[in-house]
């Protein structure tokens, strides 16, 4: 299994939806089978039906949330290179060429959220533009082809 990189926030969030999930979740779920059992056939039960479905949702979301946890390299924002070189964890300033600056960091894939401004160290940008510095042109290969990017800060 690759490495899963993890700020010291993601790790929090993951640990917080862990927590709710082995408490609230799973005793709600819990509830729920016992309502639906309660209403006699259960073959034909479709609240039956979907509490079970629901419980094997959250049971795989638990072991898949243990797992990353328990195997995740958490990046330390103290100990970072920032001699301007980007690495996981950097917010990063790049440009392309007639277009306006775009302003991220780069984070693990469990916690990318582009919209949040954090992107995966896995996804074309991120892959291509780590180990650069400020000032480099940098090609980023996408499916629908490539394109060049300037890093402009690095922090």
């Amino acid at each position: 299994m690759p490495t899963k990189f993890l700020t010291k926030d993601g790790f929090q969030k993951l640990q917080e939806e862990l927590d709710h999930l082995r408490t609230a979740k799973r005793q709600e779920v819990a509830e729920r089978l016992h309502e639906a059992m309660e209403g006699g056939e259960l073959i034909e039960n479709a609240e039956y039906e979907a509490a079970k479905n629901e419980q094997a949702f959250v049971e795989g979301r638990i072991q898949e949330l243990e797992m990353l946890l328990a195997s995740a390299h958490l990046i330390d924002e103290d100990d970072k290179n920032h001699k301007g070189v980007v690495s996981i964890g950097s917010t990063v300033t790049i440009q392309e060429q007639g277009y306006d600056e775009e302003k991220f960091t780069i984070v693990g894939a469990a916690e990318a959220n582009p919209r949040e401004g954090k992107i995966s160290n896995e996804s074309p940008i991120g892959k291509s533009i780590l180990n650069h510095k400020v000032g480099d042109v940098v090609p980023v290969e996408t499916p629908s082809g490539t394109y060049k990017v300037k890093i402009l800060k690095v922090k």
